[in-house]
């Protein structure tokens, strides 16, 4: 029975987060009402699955909670930081309630290395998987200045070098009409100087209830003819597409980060 069960939150888990995926990837969004099923559902499993089948109660509950408070305490953490989306946030934290722990119970004959706090390891993955998205955008920028020889940077000559290397990884340039289509997030933001004459500024991580604000201000711009007709900005990944990716492989591979470091200093 106790496999039954952990198949039954683990397709909890998969079933909410596919769908959370494919909302974020079409809209951008995901109604909270994904959270509000998902949650009690999540809780109600797992704690019923604790009493009835565990004669470690009281530990299992302990080990609950404190893999709780680290995964709602990450996320909250993240998303004021703007890393964050409050859907990701969401997610890692009914990931908490649903699956604490690896179920090892389904997957005993190869279980594979992940965190003892498991939505670590999906965490961990997720970021990773994500991460890879760098390579397109340092392509995408390298060809963008082979082709056109100008300088990628230009009009950013006050910005530090460490904004101009995040903007190079995670955006690219793209038409200033492009923003009104959606989906694409300003890695800059325009201001003026006391002098009146236009300043642009990069940003690192463009949180999303300024973003109308800041695309009207470029619009405005460019059609005052105060901006070029390029601009940077981010596809503002769907982060749950690459979490949903992150729970997928930890349960058939594990962790990769741990992988790659073993790999690496075996």
């Amino acid at each position: 029975m106790i496999e039954i069960f952990e198949g039954i939150r683990l397709l909890l888990c998969l079933s909410f987060m596919v769908y959370a995926s494919w909302s974020d990837w079409k809209k951008r969004e995901v109604s909270n009402k994904v959270w509000l099923i998902m949650a009690p559902l999540a809780f109600a499993l797992t704690i019923f699955q604790f009493i009835v089948f565990s004669s470690r109660l009281l530990q299992l509950l302990q080990f609950y909670v404190l893999s709780f408070v680290i995964i709602a305490g990450l996320s909250v953490a993240l998303f004021y930081m703007g890393a964050f989306g409050g859907a990701d946030a969401k997610a890692l934290m009914c990931l908490a309630l649903a699956l604490p722990s690896y179920p090892s119970y389904l997957f005993k004959s190869n279980a594979p290395f992940v965190s003892y706090v498991f939505p670590v390891t999906v965490f961990s993955n997720g970021v990773l998987l994500a991460a890879f998205t760098v390579v397109y955008a340092a392509l995408r920028n390298s060809i963008w200045r082979l082709r056109t020889g100008r300088k990628l940077f230009g009009g950013f000559e006050n910005e530090s070098t460490w904004r101009k290397f995040l903007a190079f990884l995670t955006g690219y340039k793209i038409k200033v009409s492009e923003l009104e289509k959606g989906h694409m997030y300003p890695l800059e933001d325009i201001g003026k100087k006391e002098t009146g004459e236009t300043e642009r500024h990069l940003l690192v991580f463009p949180k999303d209830e300024k973003v109308d604000g800041m695309v009207e201000r470029i619009l405005k711009a460019k059609r005052e003819g105060r901006l070029p007709n390029e601009v940077w900005a981010t596809p503002g990944l769907p982060l749950l597409v690459f979490l949903t990716a992150g729970l997928i492989v930890a349960l058939v591979f594990g962790d990769i980060v741990w992988f790659l470091l073993r790999l690496i200093f075996a």
